[in-house]
C-alpha cells in the first residue's frame, strides 16, 4: 500500500508493539501471571510480524527463484508479484523483470543470428565447393568468368567474417582508433560509390549534398563502417526507384559535423526508433530481399559513432526515415 519499505516496516513494528501492549495489559488485568502473559504476548506479536513480513518479502523470494532459473538458462521466468507492491522491493522486482526481458530478447536474437550467419556462410561455401570441384574434375575451365565467380563468393565470406569481428568488438565495447584529418566530401564520395554499384538494378538515386573543403579528424575506416551501414540500411529499406538523400552541414556552435541520411521510401515508428539500434534486431528489408541481414549493422554504426564521441539517432522528418549522425569535427586524445 505504501511507496516506502521503511514506512511499511515502521507501521508493522508499531502495529505489533501496540497489539502486544494491549494483550499484555488485558492478560494482566484478568489476573494472569506475568510468566504466562509475556511469552504469550511475544508469540502473538511474532506471529503478526511474520504474517505481514511474509507478504513484504514475497517478491524477494520470487526473484531468488527466478535468478536460479535464469542461471540454468531459462529466461522466461518473471516475478509475478512485481505489480502488487509500490515500495522499493516492488520497484526492484519490476526492474528485475525488465532485465529478464532484455536477457531473453538478447538470447533469442543471438540464437537467430547464429542461425542466420550459419545459413549465410553455407551459401558461399557450397558455391565455392561446387566451382572448385568442377574445375578439379575438368567439367568447367578456369576461365576469367569462373574465377570471377569464385572471387565474388570469397568477398561474401570476407564480409561475413568482418561482421563477426565487428560483433566481437561491439561486445568488448571498445576499439582502437587511427585518427587522421581528411576531406569529408571526398570521404562520402568514396563511401557512396561501392554502394551505388552494389545497389544494382534497384533504381535508387543517391543525392549527396556535402559542402566542399569540409575537413574533420577521425578514423576513416571506422567512419566508413558507420556511413556504409547507415546508407546501406536506407537503400535496403527503400522501394525501388526512390531517392536517398545525404546532406551535411557544420554546427559551428557545437563544433560538430551533422549528416542526415534520409530515406524517402519508408517510416520508422517512434516507439521503434531506439530499438533498431539494439544488437541482433533485424528489419524486413525491401520487398523481395528476404531477411534484414544479421541485425548488427545499425548497432555497429552507433558503436563507431560512440568511439568518436558522436551520436546516431532517428529524428522526426515528414519526408521519411531520417538518420542523423553528429560527429565532433576535431578529435580529442582525452576521448580515447
Amino acid at each position: 500500500m505504501f511507496s516506502s519499505l521503511k514506512a511499511e516496516l515502521s507501521i508493522l513494528i508499531t502495529l505489533s508493539t501496540a497489539i502486544a501492549f494491549v494483550l499484555a495489559w488485558h492478560f494482566l488485568k484478568w489476573g494472569w501471571s506475568g510468566w504466562i502473559a509475556m511469552p504469550l504476548t511475544l508469540v502473538v506479536a511474532l506471529g503478526i510480524t511474520y504474517f505481514f513480513a511474509h507478504g513484504l518479502t514475497a517478491p524477494l523470494r520470487q526473484m531468488r527463484d527466478a535468478a536460479e532459473a535464469m542461471a540454468a538458462g531459462d529466461y522466461t521466468v518473471r516475478v509475478e508479484s512485481a505489480n502488487d507492491s509500490r515500495d522499493e522491493v516492488g520497484q526492484l522486482a519490476r526492474s528485475f523483470n525488465e532485465m529478464a526481458g532484455e536477457l531473453q530478447h538478447a538470447d533469442q536474437m543471438r540464437r537467430d543470428m547464429v542461425a542466420n550467419v550459419s545459413h549465410e556462410l553455407r551459401t558461399p561455401v557450397s558455391a565455392l565447393q561446387a566451382l572448385v570441384e568442377n574445375m578439379a574434375d575438368g567439367v568447367v575451365e578456369p576461365t576469367p568468368a569462373n574465377l570471377e565467380g569464385i572471387l565474388d563468393q570469397t568477398h561474401k565470406l570476407s564480409d561475413l567474417i568482418a561482421f563477426l569481428l565487428d560483433m566481437s568488438r561491439v561486445e568488448a565495447g571498445a576499439a582502437s582508433l587511427e585518427v587522421e584529418p581528411f576531406d569529408f566530401a571526398e570521404f562520402i564520395d568514396d563511401t557512396v560509390k561501392p554502394l551505388e554499384i552494389a545497389d544494382g538494378g534497384h533504381g535508387h538515386t543517391i543525392h549527396v549534398d556535402v559542402p566542399e573543403h569540409l575537413r574533420m579528424e577521425g578514423d576513416p575506416n571506422r567512419l566508413n563502417q558507420l556511413f556504409t551501414n547507415i546508407i546501406a540500411n536506407a537503400l535496403k529499406h527503400s522501394p525501388d526507384g526512390t531517392e536517398v538523400l545525404i546532406e551535411t552541414h557544420e554546427n559551428e556552435e557545437r563544433g560538430t559535423i551533422v549528416t542526415n541520411v534520409v530515406n524517402y521510401g519508408s517510416r520508422i515508428p517512434e516507439e521503434a526508433r531506439n530499438d533498431i539500434f539494439r544488437r541482433y534486431v533485424k528489419g524486413t528489408g525491401r520487398p523481395g530481399t528476404g531477411s534484414g541481414g544479421t541485425g548488427l549493422g545499425l548497432s555497429i554504426a552507433r558503436w563507431a559513432a560512440g568511439l568518436h564521441g558522436g551520436t546516431v539517432n532517428v529524428v522526426p522528418d515528414p519526408r521519411g526515415a531520417n538518420f542523423e549522425i553528429e560527429l565532433p569535427k576535431y578529435h580529442s586524445i582525452d576521448d580515447d
